[in-house]
């Protein structure tokens, strides 16, 4: 809201139940993000979802919702997560062994000069970005 200071706790009570990804093949997506993130799948109805990933016994993080979806994807989507790492060395390793499972390395024209993010697209061409936490911008 403009005008609106960032750092007041009034208002309301809301807080994200889940991310909905749209995807074309359901079981390809739980499947590649469970492996991914460690999330196990849920799919007794939660929400109102077919199938819902949540961090492993109920574990802290945040839920994704899959949602069947046949929308082409966007080459710069104004919505994408941000998987965060500790260091370059562990942003180096986690890319690598998520495109060992099927996500594949975007080339991405946005980068800016000293980056802390590498671009990976999920198999459903979802974009989502590792970031390094330790990265100091110059």
């Amino acid at each position: 809201m403009p005008g609106a200071d960032p750092g007041c706790q009034t208002g309301p009570m809301l807080s994200i139940g889940v991310v909905a990804l749209g995807v074309g093949d359901v079981d390809r997506a739980a499947a590649f993000w469970c492996e991914a993130l460690g999330y196990e799948i849920r799919t007794d109805g939660f929400g109102g979802w077919a199938a819902v990933l949540t961090p492993p016994a109920g574990g802290l993080g945040t839920k994704i919702a899959l949602q069947r979806s046949e929308t082409p994807q966007q080459d710069h989507p104004r919505l994408h997560l941000d998987l965060h790492v500790s260091s370059a060395a562990e942003q180096t390793a986690e890319a690598e062994r998520l495109m060992a499972i099927g996500a594949e390395r975007v080339s991405w024209d946005s980068y800016p000069d000293d980056p802390d993010f590498i671009v990976l697209a999920d198999p459903d061409g979802n974009r989502f970005c590792i970031v390094d936490l330790s990265h100091a911008p110059d």
